[in-house]
């Protein structure tokens, strides 16, 4: 004959008090994919044949809407500036005008934009490489000044 074995009344109390709470318990699989969907993603902005200002507040745009809709991973396809016209006068240095430079620059100098990224590398060569960077961006959750 088994022996029963006799449950402590903490323990039946606090199984009883934690089956109470299961509707509060969230499906860990259900969440962390939906949570991790955009984080995982990788989003494209293309600023081929833009000018400096409209690829700044293309940017400035872009970045804004990718943080708050969750995106951790950016990549902007920049061009390596090959067809520049500043190639046509010797006066202008041919870092200034390509996206490829002035982009990350901006970057750094804007400070809401400074406030929600935290890196920026170039792309791996299948993602454009030289012509394109990655820019990552803070986690929403963590910052308390949220757009």
């Amino acid at each position: 004959m088994k022996k029963k074995y006799l449950v402590p009344s903490k323990d039946k109390k606090d199984w009883i008090n934690f089956t109470k709470q299961m509707g509060q318990i969230r499906s860990k699989e259900v969440d962390d994919y939906k949570e991790n969907l955009n984080s995982s993603k990788i989003r494209k902005l293309d600023l081929h044949g833009l000018t400096l200002i409209e690829a700044n507040k293309k940017v400035k745009n872009f970045l804004i809407e990718s943080f708050n809709n969750g995106y951790r991973k950016i990549l902007v396809i920049t061009g390596k500036g090959s067809r520049s016209k500043v190639y046509d006068d010797p006066y202008v240095s041919e870092k200034l005008s390509v996206l490829r430079y002035a982009v990350p620059e901006y970057l750094k100098n804007d400070s809401d934009l400074n406030s929600i990224t935290y890196k920026i590398s170039e792309a791996d060569k299948e993602d454009g490489g030289e012509g394109a960077i990655y820019i990552f961006l803070k986690n929403k959750k963590k910052l308390k000044n949220k757009f």
